[in-house]
């Protein structure tokens, strides 16, 4: 196996520790009149009804997952959309700012911020990236272009904080659902200042 690391990117603006994404992290200037994703967040998950800006996104970018005429959000694509101000995200009746999202979020995934971090710096690259549960993992990533249903993933991706360790077990695991599932296994390795570094593994035959 060889570790490959890929170029390191830094973030586009947002804050650079989980604290001063919490208490730093303004909302985009919305100068325009677009209409906006009307949500509501549902502890893991953020819902909206699949019309207007909501099948707009789902069909330009595939953000969230059709069922039923409503569109269901991962927390991480909601984060995005509403950091981005192309949605308004309400719970328990009152609309919430980054700030509160992020409050949210932290308390559904102890490792929002390191997965967000992940998410963000891949859609900005252009890649298309999703929720990856059902393969046992955290993201499944598909080439730039590449839109779900229109071909398969390339990668399986896991964020970890920079400075974290994984057992020989954890890591083994990690590439047999790579391997089982035909897919090269991408590591997203996220420091204090929020950027990512990416480290492919690919096996070769001796």
């Amino acid at each position: 196996m060889v570790g490959k690391k890929q170029k390191k990117a830094k973030s586009d603006g947002s804050s650079a520790k989980e604290t001063e994404i919490k208490n730093e992290v303004k909302s985009p200037e919305t100068k325009n009149s677009k209409e906006k994703v009307e949500a509501i967040f549902l502890k893991d998950i953020v819902k909206a009804d699949f019309e207007g800006a909501a099948k707009e996104n789902y069909d330009s970018g595939r953000f969230g997952e059709y069922k039923d005429n409503e569109i269901l959000y991962s927390l991480v694509e909601a984060m995005f959309l509403l950091e981005k101000g192309k949605m308004n995200v309400m719970s328990s009746g009152k609309d919430l700012d980054v700030k509160g999202f992020m409050k949210n979020a932290i308390k559904s995934e102890p490792n929002f911020w390191v997965k967000y971090c992940v998410f963000k710096d891949m859609r900005t690259r252009g890649y298309v990236i999703k929720t990856a549960l059902k393969f046992g993992a955290d993201f499944r990533v598909y080439e730039r272009g590449v839109k779900p249903g229109e071909d398969h993933a390339k990668w399986i991706l896991y964020p970890v904080s920079e400075g974290s360790t994984l057992t020989w077990h954890e890591f083994s695991s990690k590439n047999r659902v790579a391997h089982s599932t035909r897919k090269k296994l991408l590591i997203g390795a996220v420091d204090n200042e929020g950027d990512v570094t990416y480290w492919q593994v690919n096996w070769i035959r001796p």
